[in-house]
């Protein structure tokens, strides 16, 4: 049966990704254009992010300049490595893992970019220990609104590092075991049988993506108040951003090139085509992020607020407001 159906298919629609060379002989007056406009976006995000690491680096103090280094470096990485996957369709299962796997890194910096923002671990353990903190938040807890506040500790800080930290570990050996077992024929993300190991290791890494994600959205739902004056809200919002297109957008490509709605044009099979539409999506994306993530950390960082003006922000009286007020 299988047979049959097979043979009712174009043979190019089921043939392997094409070589780098393949793609290049193919290219038309447009496409040469594209790919050229595609490539330039990608190399200017590596530079603008090269150019932004020497600034970070001469004007922060450590350790919070590495911190935003790493952050910083999510868009460009991504936008270099869709560069690579778009020119080299052969080297997509690598490319692609490169970028999950910085990603990974990145989820746990964005926490320790909260904490040093607050001080670090010490000081942020002096401002909020024993308060309570709200965990009813996504992408775990939004709905179960019964769950009690818990109070900050060091457990429970170290509790959240490690929330995020694991997705990192397990996400970099995970990817190092599917291209073991892609290069010995084992790993196919088109092999959707119960007997396949895509099936099982992309819903894991599914689950530990969601649960480093919380331990991130907890800290920011319990201190953005206190970090609005460092742009921290549309910072975060970035880093959503690239969640979002590096993850769901490429996921839903993916499957739709699986279904077979993205059709096939030679020498690109259906799943070759939707990898390659999902590069050049990448690319333009990643290129405006970074422009838009260098205009909020180009900046030199003051000093937070006391705890004192930290209540009233919270409260939502204006600092400048109370200090002239006792002046009076």
């Amino acid at each position: 049966m299988d047979e049959a159906d097979n043979s009712t298919v174009d043979p190019a629609c089921l043939q392997e990704p094409p070589l780098a060379i393949d793609v290049i002989k193919q290219l038309d007056a447009f496409g040469i254009c594209l790919y050229a406009m595609l490539t330039f976006m990608s190399c200017i995000s590596l530079l603008l992010y090269l150019e932004q690491c020497v600034y970070i680096y001469k004007k922060l103090p450590y350790p919070k300049k590495t911190t935003i280094i790493w952050v910083n470096g999510a868009a460009p990485v991504i936008a270099t490595m869709s560069c690579f996957g778009m020119w080299i369709p052969r080297a997509v299962m690598f490319t692609d893992m490169t970028s999950n796997c910085y990603f990974a890194v990145v989820v746990y910096k964005v926490l320790v970019l909260l904490i040093e923002e607050l001080g670090g671990s010490d000081a942020f353990l002096k401002r909020f220990s024993g308060k309570p903190f709200k965990i009813t938040t996504g992408p775990c807890c939004c709905c179960c609104l019964c769950l009690p506040r818990v109070p900050m500790s060091r457990g429970m800080l170290f509790l959240l590092k490690l929330g995020a930290l694991q997705y990192a570990i397990l996400k970099t050996v995970l990817s190092i075991l599917s291209i073991v077992l892609w290069t010995n024929g084992n790993f196919d993300l088109s092999d959707l049988e119960i007997t396949g190991t895509a099936i099982w290791i992309n819903p894991f890494i599914g689950v530990l993506t969601i649960t480093s994600l919380w331990p991130v959205a907890i800290v920011f739902m319990n201190t953005n108040y206190l970090l609005r004056t460092l742009n921290i809200i549309p910072k975060y919002a970035m880093y959503q951003l690239i969640l979002v297109l590096s993850q769901l957008q490429t996921s839903i490509i993916n499957i739709l090139a699986l279904d077979g709605t993205i059709a096939c044009a030679p020498p690109f099979s259906s799943q070759a085509r939707g990898s390659m539409l999902s590069q050049q999506m990448m690319i333009m994306e990643m290129f405006i992020i970074t422009l838009v993530t260098r205009f909020f950390y180009r900046r030199t960082y003051d000093t937070l607020p006391s705890a004192t003006h930290d209540e009233l922000q919270k409260d939502g009286v204006c600092p400048q407001a109370a200090d002239r007020e006792q002046v009076v």
